[in-house]
């Protein structure tokens, strides 16, 4: 944690993780700040980069069914051009809502939006194992969501 914030930033920062549709008069009244210092806090978290987006989390269950599966891939020697080419196509992919490099075993990890097992199933192998440099897939299906969370423990000041 850097030491540039402040506890009123540290609130401000919360509070826009739980609505970041509330106004600025909003925030600064649950922060204990007037409107205008508020808003310049916000600008300044916003311009350093604390803020990356503000967005809507939407309730995939009402845009259909879904479920979330884990696929791990291990990954052979790849050129620089191959490992850009990778790392765009996972970028372009929009049923792949995460990505993240391993240690160990695999070497990569996606977070998958899947429809069904048979739309999966075919996704692994027209698209995950024809991905650069991709040797093998293994496969996790998720049964329910206990938690999902964007939401950053900040610490306390």
């Amino acid at each position: 944690m850097t030491h540039e914030l402040d506890r009123l930033d540290l609130k401000i920062l919360d509070r826009l993780q739980l609505d970041a549709s509330e106004s600025s008069s909003e925030i600064a009244e649950r922060v204990g700040l007037s409107q205008s210092p508020c808003w310049r806090r916000m600008q300044r978290l916003k311009a350093k980069g604390y803020i990356k987006a503000q967005v809507a989390v939407l309730d995939r269950e009402k845009l259909g069914e879904s479920m979330y599966i884990f696929a791990q891939l291990q990954m052979g020697r790849l050129t620089d051009e191959e490992r850009d080419r990778f790392m765009q196509a996972i970028e372009d992919i929009p049923e792949i809502t995460e990505a993240y490099t391993l240690f160990g075993e695999m070497d990569v990890m996606l977070k998958v939006l899947a429809p069904s097992m048979g739309w999966y199933q075919a996704f692994t192998f027209r698209t995950l194992l024809r991905l650069p440099g991709v040797q093998d897939v293994r496969s996790t299906a998720t049964l329910s969501e206990i938690k999902c969370t964007h939401r950053l423990p900040l610490p306390s000041l």
